[in-house]
C-alpha cells in the first residue's frame, strides 16, 4: 500500500468520525474528492479490518475495532492512575517492589513499579516486556483461560528456559495455571530470574475481564518468601483495584461490608 492510500484511509476515517449518522460511498468521493472505485477499494480494506461498517441504509459508520482500541488505550491511562496509590500501599507494608502490568500481544508489559526508596530506575521498567509462562504476572494474567485457550495461546509461543526452574512444556505449565486459579494467586519461583521470587493477583475491569496484574517480587538469596503472609495482601490489593475499576464480585454479605468499609 502507497503512502498516498494510506493518506487517503485516514482522510476516510476523520470523515467518517465526523458524520455520526452516517454517508454514503458516493459521497464520500465527492467529499474527498477521490474516484469511486478507490473509495470502494480502501472502503473494502476497512470494513474487512472491523474499522467501518456497512448499515441496512447503505451508510458507512465508524466500526467497534476503534472502540476495541480506544478503551484498550483509556484502560492503561485509568489502571495506572487508579493503581498508584494501592501500589504504593503494598510496598509500604510488605516493604518489597511492587509491579504493575497489563497483557498485549501475548506477553507482560510493564505500567509501573513502586519501590521504598525512589529510583529512577522506575522507569527503565516500563514499557518492557516478560513471558508470560515464567512470570506471575502473566501466570496471573492467564490463569482464568480454559485449557484449550492455554494451549491454543502457546501453540506459536516457545518455551525458552530461563532458569533451571523455568516452566519447559504446556502440560506443565497448566498444572501449574490450575493451581493458581484454586489458591487466587500466581507464583514465580526463580522462573525469569534467579535469586527472585514474585508472586501476582489478576486486576478485572467492569466487565469482569482480566485486564492487568499486580504483583510482589523479592530477593530470596537468603531467605524464601512467605507466601502464607504476602499472598492475602497481594490478592487484597488487586481485588481492591478491581473494585475501583468497577468489578462487582459475588461476595458474601458479610464479606461485601468488609470491603466496602475499608
Amino acid at each position: 500500500m502507497t503512502v498516498q492510500s494510506i493518506e487517503r484511509i485516514f482522510d476516510i476515517l476523520e470523515l467518517l468520525s465526523r458524520e455520526r449518522s452516517g454517508i454514503s460511498l458516493t459521497e464520500i468521493g465527492k467529499r474527498l474528492d477521490l474516484h469511486k472505485s478507490t473509495v470502494f477499494r480502501l472502503m473494502s480494506v476497512l470494513r474487512r479490518r472491523g474499522y467501518i461498517e456497512k448499515g441496512e441504509d447503505n451508510l458507512y459508520r465508524i466500526g467497534v475495532r476503534f472502540i476495541e482500541l480506544s478503551s484498550s488505550y483509556l484502560n492503561n491511562i485509568e489502571l495506572k492512575t487508579e493503581a498508584e496509590p494501592i501500589l504504593r500501599n503494598l510496598s509500604n507494608v510488605t516493604g518489597q517492589t511492587v509491579y504493575l502490568a497489563t497483557l498485549q500481544n501475548n506477553e507482560v508489559v510493564y505500567l509501573d513499579k513502586v519501590e521504598q526508596h525512589n529510583s529512577l530506575r522506575k522507569y527503565a521498567i516500563v514499557g518492557q516486556r516478560r513471558p508470560l509462562y515464567c512470570t506471575s504476572l502473566g501466570k496471573a494474567m492467564i490463569m482464568h483461560l480454559r485449557d484449550d485457550e492455554i494451549k491454543e495461546m502457546f501453540r506459536s509461543i516457545p518455551l525458552e528456559r530461563f532458569t533451571p526452574n523455568t516452566i519447559q512444556d504446556v502440560p506443565s505449565l497448566l498444572e501449574e495455571l490450575h493451581r493458581s486459579r484454586e489458591r487466587g494467586w500466581a507464583f514465580d519461583d526463580e522462573e525469569y530470574e534467579p535469586g527472585i521470587q514474585c508472586l501476582g493477583a489478576p486486576i478485572r475491569d467492569y466487565r469482569g475481564v482480566v485486564i492487568g496484574a499486580i504483583s510482589i517480587a523479592m530477593i530470596c538469596v537468603k531467605e524464601k518468601m512467605n507466601t502464607e503472609q504476602i499472598a492475602p495482601l497481594v490478592v487484597r490489593a488487586a481485588r481492591e483495584l478491581s473494585h475501583r475499576l468497577g468489578w462487582v464480585e459475588s461476595f458474601p454479605p458479610a464479606e461485601r461490608v468488609a470491603i466496602a468499609l475499608r
